[in-house]
């Protein structure tokens, strides 16, 4: 019983992080990556933001 609650508990928690973070490429995703840092940027996020943001 612990041990299915310990997995609900785990997938509801995983749901709600990734429910909140808008998907890649989207306007929201590009306007929040603008506003963050450029030397914050991971190399994955820098050449996602040129191919969904600079060459859509």
């Amino acid at each position: 019983m612990k041990r299915l609650l310990a997995c609900t508990a785990a997938l509801l928690f995983t749901t709600l992080i990734t429910a909140c973070s808008p998907e890649v490429g989207s306007e929201a995703w590009c306007n929040g990556l603008q506003e963050k840092p450029k030397g914050d940027w991971t190399a994955n996020e820098a050449t996602d933001y040129a191919k969904h943001c600079v060459f859509k």
